[in-house]
């Protein structure tokens, strides 16, 4: 499973920055309100911006990790103590 994680994330990771990239860049002008007005649009381009940010990391990060606890491989029982042997019921003796 972790070699599954690995792979995906280095398949995915380019595409993933570069969209977020773009978004990010498209979005400046917005937030930083150079136009006329802009400063009734500038809080709506920083919350896309912080939005898309967070979605990223959400997705790189936190997605993976909850994804490789979820998914782990049920561990064998511990074998007791004494090498295994259990003594017999009193009522079989």
């Amino acid at each position: 499973m972790p070699e599954a994680l690995l792979q995906a994330g280095l398949i995915r990771m380019r595409p993933i920055i570069m969209t977020t990239a773009a978004m990010v860049f498209g979005m400046l002008p917005l937030a930083l309100a150079f136009n006329d007005g802009g400063e009734l649009q500038a809080p709506m381009g920083r919350a896309i911006i912080g939005g898309v940010i967070t979605s990223t990391l959400l997705t790189l990060v936190v997605v993976p990790v909850l994804w490789s606890y979820l998914v782990r491989a049920p561990r064998p029982a511990a074998a007791p103590a004494g090498g295994g042997l259990m003594p017999a019921p009193a009522d079989r003796m």
